[in-house]
């Protein structure tokens, strides 16, 4: 049965992930604690990786429980920053790298998602992960993973097992994960992020081109066409009720919709 692999929640737009076990459903639609802090400059324009490869370059390892985040640029000396406690002194840290004033934001409704239509968790099978890294010779698993920084991660499927869970175009399609009631919406479109190298920000020689040609190859026979404009799309884009605030995902949920009994084939 398809079931829930990992949960990863981004604390700060654009830096590193955090694996958790369970993820609380904000009132909002978004997970607790994911991109709830974004940087944005003088004028509140986001500063994140659409905006510049340089933040590839940054380290960030959390500690959701102390709320407490270290950052680090290769080279350079780890800096431990309190994140409630601390916003000046980890805006000045990220001033001082970027070369201009930056600020954080907080929202803890939405949190700062790309789509502000389906801004609930982004979804992906493992098998879809190690299909896409089997179309670079030489990008692992966890590159794939880093690259497309998917909120949630589901096993015991086949590969694009995902493009199920949106139907035609303008429909909403509605599933649950555990006792979770979401909204499948489309499948995600790609921004210039997945292209590079999520620790170095170096381009992959056309790797827009290589993943197009193969998604369109491999796109499998679920896949609803009306959904795919162009091929640069990949992994489920979601929306999850206000209804389901305050509910609990949990690493091992298992997935479900209506009408799946027909479906047992893809399993």
């Amino acid at each position: 049965m398809p079931k829930l692999a990992k949960i990863f929640i981004y604390p700060i737009k654009s830096l590193d992930g955090v694996a958790v076990n369970q993820a609380t459903i904000l009132p909002g639609g978004a997970l607790q604690h994911d991109r709830e802090l974004v940087l944005v400059d003088e004028n509140g324009k986001f500063v994140n990786a659409k905006r510049t490869a340089k933040i590839h370059l940054v380290r960030s390892r959390f500690d959701l429980q102390n709320r407490t985040v270290s950052l680090q640029v290769m080279g350079t000396k780890k800096q431990l920053f309190q994140l409630d406690e601390e916003r000046k002194a980890i805006e000045h840290w990220f001033s001082d790298f970027f070369g201009f004033k930056v600020k954080l934001q907080e929202n803890l409704f939405t949190g700062f998602p790309d789509d502000l239509e389906s801004s609930g968790p982004t979804i992906v099978s493992t098998a879809t992960l190690i299909e896409v890294a089997s179309w670079f010779g030489d990008l692992s698993l966890e590159q794939i993973r880093d690259r497309f920084r998917a909120n949630l991660e589901i096993d015991d499927v086949p590969p694009f097992w995902e493009d199920q869970l949106f139907a035609e175009k303008g429909d909403i399609l509605p599933f649950q994960v555990g006792n979770v009631l979401f909204e499948g919406t489309y499948p995600c479109q790609r921004c210039p992020v997945p292209t590079r190298d999520a620790f170095t920000g170096e381009a992959y020689p056309n790797f827009q081109k290589i993943f197009v040609e193969k998604r369109k190859e491999t796109l499998p026979e679920w896949a609803n066409l009306s959904q795919f404009n162009h091929f640069f799309r990949l992994t489920a884009n979601t929306r999850i009720p206000a209804s389901e605030a305050g509910k609990i995902l949990k690493v091992s949920d298992v997935v479900h919709r209506p009408g799946w009994q027909a479906c047992d084939r893809l399993y």
